[in-house]
Formats: structure tokens, C-alpha cells, sequence
């Protein structure tokens, strides 16, 4: 059952807190976050467990006050889905996502650029940033037809630093640049990608080499220069960016004067395209590349090698009748200087999964809709549905594999074709097995026995 499995794997979370009532309470929340309709508050959460009635401060005092750290309920998916990961790379997706909010007392909440805005024209949105990183399943490799599957690993919110106002002094406005260096999204990624390495190694699986794909907001020289033990960066850059090979062995200087983009290789007919064999849109794919090893990024990486990789656009039908068009191309720098190139490509298609979960998460299970506002709690309840969406995931390919199986409702007219399961259709048989489980006549509030469910029921 998917129930069983899914309560399994939320049981691994109660080491991660002081006490075990914390933990308990930990679990009633991940599962009232996924079974609640509507608007995902935290009372919602209560009240789609059958909890209304009794008292609701404990719940808010374990966001805000009991020691515990979320990374720890990631954990227990590295365990059990790094085996589903063969190949040369334990592939991970870093991006950043946005949560909109409307209390002004929020003190991590503040104004940024609005994704969904055009590009003629930015907007503002306020709310909090988080940085978002999923593994990788390559489904593919065991399965002909099956698409790959991000479950996440690390959500930590990514605040911006407050600005001094006018009437500061100098040295506040210094101090605030200099504080300003040290705590942006970059510096926050590497410290994540330290700590996803760390959790890996706990796992049980040292030896993996690790790649961490982005798009390119992570191409910048605080990531490219820094130092990250067995962990390989894929990520995104720009077409006009100033590329150079190594300076003659008879001169004095390291970079060699002569300086390329991307682009002119893309357009240069000397260099010959390459293809590979890519899983991408429910098949694999012959993708056409160009790859240029031993380059140098002088100021962005230094004097650190690097690969380059040119992705050729890709043709698309706009019709029966009608010509092709193509998209744009893609160009790829890699510290990975001695791998083959088809992995990496294979994990820069894959990287689109991890817009799947921004897209599950926010409509779906409606993550950061709670109306918390302590500073630990704004923090730490995202992370703690996350989490538990994680699970669901995670469970669901352990019970059912890929594909849709009998235990999934009938698909509507429009979806009859999918083959994979979605959240919400994970979503529906939860809370058909969990309805089954007890004796309520209606399916919510859903009055949960957890002593069947192996759990204790939470104080």
C-alpha cells in the first residue's frame, strides 16, 4: 500500500527531533499538509486529520521553538532513492523559486523580481526566496519509456540582507557590503552543495562523484571558484561569454590572448558537430553538440579547467503541412573535464523536472500559504511540506514504479495518454487508503486511527 510505505518513510524522521511527541506531532503535519483541501493553512492541516477540536499551540510552538533542523527530514529519501540512481553521476538540480506573501511582518519577506513578469518589463513581487535542490532518478535506465523524477532534497530559505537607510553612516554602509558578499543565493548554494555531499556520504555511497546542474544564475565565479570535493558543476551560461584556451609554453602569460564566445563556436564550420543519444520528451533523442575542452573563464573561474558544450537548437513541427522551427540553443560550462559528454547532456535535460516540483509544490500542496511569521517557523513549515511531498514521491515510486497502475482513478479525456503518476493522483489514492483505514462515514475530516498506521497518536 502506498499508505504503509509512504508512514514508513516518515517514521525515519523521528530521530531528527529531541523528543518523540515532537516527531509524532512532525508527521501529523507533513500528513495534514497533503491531505488538506483548499487554502494549505496549518489549521486547515489539523482539520483534515479531524484535529479542530483539540488544542493547536503545540504545532505552531514546534516551527518556532523545538530543536530540530529540516535538512534532517530530507535524509531518510537520500537513503533509500540513491540506489535507484545508477550511471557515473549522482545527478542533483539547484534552482531558486519565490513564495508570495502578504503580511508585512514577515522579516525574511522582501521585494524581488517577479519570474512570471515579462521581459519587456519586470514586476515586483514581495515574498521569501528559497534555494531548491532535487535528486535526479533516472527512471530511463531501468525503464525503455519512463521519464526521469526529481525529488528534493534541500529547501533553506535564501533571505536578502536589509539595507541600511539613508541616514547611515559609513561604516554601516560598508559593513552591509561586505555582509552582503558573504550571504547571497551563490554563497548559499555552496554551502548546500557542501552539505548534500556530506549527507551522501552519510548515505552510504562516498565514492559516487556528485553533478550539479543549473541554469545560469548559479554561473558565477563564487561557484566556480570554489572548492567542492567530489562535486562536479553543469550549468547554463551566457553566448557572449569572454572564453580563452591556455597561453604558449614558451610565454610567460597563462591565458592566451586570443579570446572566443560560445557563439562563434556554435557558428564556427571548422569544428565539427557531434551527436549523442538523449532520454528527453518520453524517448530518447539524437541530440547534435560541440564540445571544446581545456578552457579557461579568466574572470569567472580563474585558472581552473573547464569543458564547454554547444547544444544545438532542436527542430519542432508547428503543424501538419507546416516547416520546422527551432528552438534556442544551449551553452553548457562544466568543471567536469574528463567524464564522457552524453551523461552531462543527459543531466541538463533532466534538470527540467525540478520545474515539475515548483509547479506541484505551489499548486498543488499550496507551500507557503501557512500564516506563520516567527523566524524559525517561515523557514522551517516550507520545508517541512517539502518534505513530506518528497516522501509522497519517493513512495510512490517504490510501490507503483513509473507507470500508472489499477490502483490510480480513471484519467479524464484530455489525460487519458499520460502514463506517469502525478501529485495529485498520489494525493487521491492517500487519502482513498487512509479513508479505508478508519471508520469516518465522510472522507474529511478524516479521523485517523494511527495506531493502525504503526504511529502513536500525537499529543
Amino acid at each position: 500500500m502506498l499508505l504503509s510505505t509512504f508512514v514508513d518513510i516518515l517514521q525515519d524522521w523521528l530521530p531528527a527531533f529531541a523528543q518523540q511527541r515532537s516527531g509524532r506531532r512532525a508527521i501529523t503535519q507533513a500528513m495534514g499538509a497533503l491531505l488538506a483541501l483548499g487554502r494549505r493553512t496549518l489549521s486547515r492541516a489539523l482539520w483534515a486529520l479531524g484535529q479542530q477540536n483539540q488544542d493547536w499551540s503545540a504545532h505552531y510552538r514546534l516551527l518556532a521553538r523545538s530543536p530540530w533542523k529540516a535538512e534532517a527530514l530530507f535524509q531518510p529519501i537520500l537513503n533509500r532513492a540513491l540506489p535507484l540512481c545508477p550511471g557515473p553521476y549522482v545527478v542533483v538540480a539547484i534552482d531558486d523559486t519565490h513564495i508570495h506573501k502578504s503580511g508585512r511582518k514577515i522579516l525574511s519577506a522582501f521585494y524581488q523580481r517577479d519570474p512570471l513578469s515579462p521581459k519587456f518589463r519586470f514586476n515586483l513581487m514581495w515574498g521569501l526566496r528559497f534555494l531548491h535542490l532535487t535528486l535526479l532518478v533516472p527512471l530511463y535506465r531501468s525503464y525503455p519509456d519512463a521519464g526521469p523524477r526529481s525529488l528534493p532534497i534541500r529547501f533553506l530559505e535564501v533571505p536578502a540582507l536589509k539595507r541600511p537607510g539613508k541616514k547611515a553612516s559609513a561604516e554601516q554602509q560598508t559593513a552591509f557590503l561586505e555582509a552582503a558578499k558573504q550571504n547571497n543565493l551563490s554563497t548559499h548554494s555552496v554551502a548546500a552543495l557542501k552539505g548534500v555531499r556530506a549527507a551522501v556520504d552519510c548515505a552510504g555511497i562516498p565514492d559516487r562523484c556528485w553533478l550539479a546542474v543549473g541554469d545560469a544564475s548559479f554561473c558565477n565565479r563564487t561557484l566556480f571558484r570554489a572548492v567542492l570535493e567530489r562535486v562536479q558543476l553543469l550549468t547554463r551560461t551566457r553566448k557572449d561569454i569572454r572564453l580563452c584556451h591556455r597561453g604558449p609554453d614558451a610565454g610567460r602569460a597563462f591565458y592566451a590572448a586570443q579570446k572566443f564566445t560560445p557563439e562563434q563556436i556554435r557558428q564556427d564550420d571548422s569544428i565539427p558537430w557531434q551527436t549523442a543519444s538523449v532520454f528527453h520528451g518520453g524517448q530518447f533523442r539524437v541530440v547534435r553538440y560541440k564540445l571544446v575542452a581545456d578552457v579557461y573563464w579568466q574572470t569567472g573561474a580563474c585558472r581552473r579547467r573547464l569543458r564547454l558544450l554547444v547544444v544545438a537548437p532542436t527542430p519542432y513541427d508547428s503543424g501538419k503541412g507546416k516547416r520546422k522551427y527551432y528552438r534556442d540553443p544551449a551553452y553548457l560550462l562544466t568543471t567536469d573535464c574528463d567524464g564522457q559528454p552524453e551523461p552531462l547532456l543527459q543531466g541538463y535535460f533532466d534538470r527540467w523536472q525540478i520545474e515539475v516540483n515548483h509547479r506541484e509544490q505551489k499548486d498543488t500542496l499550496g507551500v507557503g500559504q501557512a500564516q506563520v511569521r516567527n523566524p524559525r517557523a517561515v523557514s522551517r513549515q516550507p520545508a517541512l511540506v517539502v518534505a513530506a511531498y518528497s516522501a509522497l514521491l519517493l513512495a510512490g515510486l517504490l510501490v507503483y514504479g513509473p507507470y500508472r497502475t489499477n490502483d490510480f482513478p480513471p484519467l479524464p479525456k484530455w489525460r487519458r495518454k499520460a502514463i506517469r503518476p502525478s501529485c495529485l493522483d498520489l494525493l487521491t489514492v492517500l487519502r482513498r487508503e487512509i479513508t479505508d483505514q478508519t471508520t469516518s462515514p465522510s472522507p474529511l475530516p478524516i479521523a485517523v486511527d494511527w495506531k493502525k498506521l504503526g504511529l502513536a497518536a500525537a499529543a
